[in-house]
């Protein structure tokens, strides 16, 4: 019955194909996109965990995390508790993991904790940051994938500063792609109006 459900409200929403969105005018493997990621048909999209990896656990709450786990279904948490009670341990930040997408257009997830911030931003937050995006790349490139899309990671409940995160995002990425990856569609899939502008003024 979920996977019915979750099918049809798929269906009214609406499936954005990664690739037919358009590239930035500096980069032709990347794109900035404001929408919905649970929409979006690409070969994984990034979740933005907690490091207990099992979703949001507070109902209704607006998180991109709880998003996520809600249209992929409960297949998703299910899994990420196996994985959760193989490893012992809380994920530690900066790392990745990846799952199926399950009901998602997505074929799979990755999930990557970011760096809390509630204290003066440190070099330690930056590099932590940088860290989950080159995790999820380099697990994204292992398995084969060629595109991937990038939610604004940290940027929410765990408050690290927008313009900065952008920097970092956009610099991390450009330099992996420049080293030889086989990746070509990067998606910075924003929330905000603010996202999008701090996006588009980095990239052109």
């Amino acid at each position: 019955m979920q996977n019915e459900y979750l099918t049809e409200r798929m269906a009214d929403h609406g499936i954005v194909d990664a690739q037919t969105l358009p590239a930035t005018a500096s980069d032709p493997r990347i794109v900035v996109w404001k929408g919905d990621i649970t929409t979006l048909r690409i070969d994984a999209i990034v979740n933005a965990a907690n490091s207990q990896m099992e979703g949001c656990w507070q109902p209704c709450h607006a998180c991109i995390d709880n998003c996520i786990h809600t249209f992929s279904g409960l297949q998703l948490r299910m899994r990420c508790h196996e994985m959760m009670a193989e490893q012992g341990h809380e994920e530690p930040t900066g790392q990745a993991k990846i799952t199926p997408g399950y009901n998602l257009p997505a074929k799979h997830v990755l999930h990557t904790v970011g760096p809390i911030i509630d204290h003066s931003l440190s070099k330690s937050d930056c590099d932590l940051l940088a860290s989950c995006y080159v995790s999820c790349l380099k697990l994204a490139e292992e398995s084969g994938f060629h595109g991937i899309a990038f939610c604004c990671i940290s940027t929410g409940v765990f408050r690290f500063p927008q313009d900065t995160a952008a920097q970092i995002a956009v610099r991390t990425v450009k330099d992996y792609l420049d080293s030889g990856s086989a990746i070509d569609r990067v998606v910075f899939n924003v929330f905000t109006s603010e996202d999008e502008r701090i996006y588009q003024q980095l990239l052109g």
